[in-house]
């Protein structure tokens, strides 16, 4: 039998550095992404941060409480910040 000729590098947490890797489940990571356009002070540059499942939380805990402080005085005050992101919910297998 031949060894593989393409091996998938792990993914380490840009704040942490912690392998991303579950054992048994392959990588489990979060991903904060942008692509700014034409217009934008950072046109033409795309940002990629991958973060472990710890940090990723962490990191939207901090973007949640920066919301609730913009929006403290509002008279309408935003949605249910538990769900604040939530794309799916019990999709396990990635189909939504």
């Amino acid at each position: 039998m031949s060894e593989p000729s393409q091996t998938v590098s792990d993914i380490q947490c840009a704040v942490c550095t912690s392998n991303t890797r579950v054992p048994g489940y392959g990588q489990q990571f979060g991903t904060l992404a942008a692509l700014w356009g034409y217009g934008s002070k950072h046109d033409g540059e795309r940002y990629r941060v991958h973060l472990c499942e710890s940090c990723f939380f962490q990191a939207l805990a901090y973007i949640r409480e920066q919301r609730r402080i913009h929006t403290l005085f509002d008279d309408e005050q935003p949605a249910d910040d538990h769900v604040f992101g939530r794309a799916a919910r019990d999709d396990f297998f990635g189909e939504s």
